[in-house]
């Protein structure tokens, strides 16, 4: 059936079928009406009111939430409409903070280029006179709301593409902006440093943290060595600010900058990915045999990682337990390069180029820190490593490409995959297959796992022996996955989780204005170069068994390997909105307790219970060493989830049937005998200092 129908634009006659809105179909007819807030992968909101058109008989209306019809006659560009949208912008740059040639967006900013576009050269309305407080406070984000236009880009991806919420509108009118909860600061709510948020703000309100500056300065120290590592998706996205096609390998030219840069040796990261394939597929295989804790969850992703940590504590002993393989890198390069160049650890800086911004936060944990210094000292994304090629004025394309540096520059096609979504469940697939059938593997392709789907989820039979798994990108797509295997709709063996859509191709640290269809080329990019490689499947990496037999204990899971290339993770679910003082103390060191309330549900437990721990607190004559407080999370739900905290130490999330719990019910709760437990500790502990 023929569902095509046609309208007019500009005098042209213009097919449309499944379009959604008029924008869609006048940008299908070559023309690129400016806008803000519109993105075909989230929610429509017509905040910007820059895609007006005129519809003949209608007037002027915003062509991102009007519907096409057949026959309708429309004009993208009048007089009226172009005086509208330069006021728009004249509007929004008299409440912008104008610093254009220092600020980090400043070649990529949509205000700045419609600006230009739409010939505005003056401003006629008052300028900003007192501008907002910056948040700092993220390894990963730094957010500017005097930038901010309100278009809510940022607010949409965050609670529609990864389901969380952790910026939003706040007040009204005049006083509106965006913001986290109660206007906290970043570091302290439940964002998980993905940043798709800078990865769609238009203006540079929010952007990734800028560190290339630390980069220069341990370059310029002769005192340190430098090394560096390179992502597997930065090479098919960094050519694109060159002029290159998305999904050109530009790899060899990138290793020639940073040489040129002053980088002593130039490292793969893939060649971690294949050594995480071989700790990460064993430890599954390991599972599989001892029916130990299915699904396994991969691990490689800190975004994913925080957001279970945050959500769900509860199934961190379904995660892998081996760590990123930019933190291996981290890890094995401070253990083994110092001897070899002769120098102190200290005087190692070990960076990173990454696709991400997740992963800045990943390598300032102190669990990934050794004799007090991080592994990986600094984390830069794609877009700020091309903006230190410029500024040493390096004539990218005129490079002749370079090799990686050995061992660490040597890697398969299995460890370049890491970069899309699929790659690492595909990776693992070929370690896995040739271990379970115990015969080298015909056939290295596992295209069931590949693709732009949000879920993938395939049945590969091994060595006579079935294996479900599943793939899946967008946190809010994991989080349907999840609760389809809680509630017994799914079952899998493996299950590859990567925050940003399309995985790390589409990372927040990648040159924006992502589109699927620049996904796609990115991810075909990155199969490009599986095929090149002379060795594709990640166990016939002969240096990684070389560093095995040298560095890791001779073999996958030895202790070595399991000190150097294996993590644990932390329940965050203790993270909170705000806090109101209930009980304060006047000594001056007191233990800090924390009970969460749910203010959207009648008679939470978490009530009962901190009236309990106060009168515990006040029965036992701790009152003067005590603060205790209760905190606000819009995490729980009316199941009665309550967290606790009693000083560092987290009570795991204890749960009540139902919101109507005596208070005796409540005290033959184990997890009461618990927190006591907790109190007396902390305050004798207190007391012992």
């Amino acid at each position: 059936m023929n569902d095509t129908q046609s309208l007019t634009v500009n005098g042209r006659s213009v097919e449309f079928s499944k379009e959604r809105n008029l924008l869609e179909v006048i940008r299908k007819a070559g023309i690129d009406i400016p806008t803000f807030c519109y993105h075909s992968e989230l929610s429509i909101y017509g905040a910007c009111r820059l895609c007006l058109v005129e519809v003949e008989g209608k007037g002027v209306m915003a062509s991102c939430s009007t519907a096409p019809a057949a026959g309708m006659v429309i004009h993208t560009d009048t007089q009226e409409i172009r005086q509208m949208r330069k006021i728009s912008i004249e509007l929004l740059l008299a409440n912008h903070k104008v610093d254009c040639p220092t600020c980090s967006r400043s070649a990529s900013c949509a205000l700045q280029d419609i600006a230009q576009r739409l010939g505005v050269n003056t401003v006629r309305f008052k300028k900003l006179e007192k501008f907002q407080d910056l948040d700092l406070s993220s390894p990963s984000l730094e957010r500017d709301p005097n930038k901010c236009v309100l278009c809510g880009d940022c607010v949409r991806v965050c609670k529609e593409i990864q389901g969380i919420g952790a910026i939003d509108f706040a007040n009204r009118g005049c006083k509106s902006k965006v913001a986290p909860a109660f206007d906290a600061d970043l570091a302290t709510v439940e964002c998980v440093n993905c940043g798709q948020c800078a990865a769609v703000c238009p203006t540079g309100a929010i952007v990734p943290k800028q560190e290339r500056n630390r980069v220069w300065d341990a370059l310029y120290d002769k005192s340190k060595t430098v090394v560096v590592q390179v992502a597997p998706a930065v090479r098919v996205a960094l050519g694109e600010s060159y002029g290159a096609a998305p999904g050109e390998n530009v790899a060899g030219k990138l290793v020639a900058a940073l040489k040129l840069m002053g980088f002593k040796h130039v490292y793969d990261t893939s060649f971690t990915a294949d050594l995480t394939i071989f700790e990460e597929a064993t430890e599954l295989l390991g599972r599989i045999k001892e029916k130990g804790r299915l699904p396994m969850f991969t691990s490689c992703c800190p975004a994913w990682v925080k957001y279970a940590e945050i959500y769900y504590p509860e199934l961190l002993g379904n995660l892998s337990s081996c760590r990123s393989p930019q933190a291996m890198l981290g890890s094995v390069a401070k253990k083994i390069l110092p001897a070899q160049f002769g120098i102190k650890r200290d005087d190692l800086v070990v960076v990173s180029i990454m696709p991400c911004t997740a992963k800045k936060y990943e390598a300032q944990l102190p669990k990934y820190q050794s004799e007090g210094r991080p592994e990986v000292d600094i984390v830069i994304t794609t877009t700020e490593v091309q903006q230190m090629i410029n500024s040493c004025g390096i004539v990218f394309n005129e490079l002749e490409p370079e090799a990686f540096d050995m061992p660490m520059g040597f890697a398969t096609g299995g460890g370049v995959i890491f970069g899309t979504s699929g790659g690492v469940m595909e990776a693992a697939l070929r370690f896995v297959a040739e271990k379970l059938e115990n015969k080298p593997l015909a056939s290295v392709d596992f295209k069931a796992v590949r693709g732009m789907d949000s879920v993938k989820s395939a049945t590969v039979t091994l060595g006579g022996q079935e294996l479900k798994v599943a793939v899946v990108h967008g946190l809010a797509n994991a989080k349907k996955l999840i609760l389809d295997l809680r509630e017994g709709r799914a079952a899998y063996d493996f299950v590859e989780v990567m925050a940003c859509p399309g995985g790390c191709i589409s990372g927040g640290g990648q040159p924006v204005g992502v589109t699927n269809k620049i996904r796609a080329s990115r991810q075909r990019g990155l199969y490009a170069a599986d095929k090149a490689h002379q060795v594709q499947k990640p166990q016939d990496n002969y240096l990684v068994t070389d560093c095995y037999r040298k560095n890791l204990g001779g073999e996958p899971g030895a202790p070595e390997a399991h000190h150097l290339l294996h993590t644990a993770y932390q329940n965050r679910s203790q993270l909170f909105d705000a806090k109101i003082p209930v009980l304060r103390g006047s000594a001056a060191q007191r233990l800090q307790i924390t009970v969460t309330i749910c203010a959207k549900q009648e008679n939470c437990p978490g009530q009962l219970l901190l009236g309990m721990i106060a009168a515990y607190v006040k029965e036992h004559g701790y009152q003067d060493r005590a603060n205790i407080d209760a905190a606000f999370s819009s995490r729980p739900s009316g199941d009665g989830t309550i967290c606790v905290t009693i000083g560092e130490q987290v009570v795991e999330r204890t749960r009540f049937t139902n919101a109507q719990n005596t208070l005796e019910q409540l005290q033959n709760q184990s997890a009461f005998a618990n927190i006591t437990e907790a109190i007396d500790q902390g305050i004798a502990d207190l007391t012992a200092k």
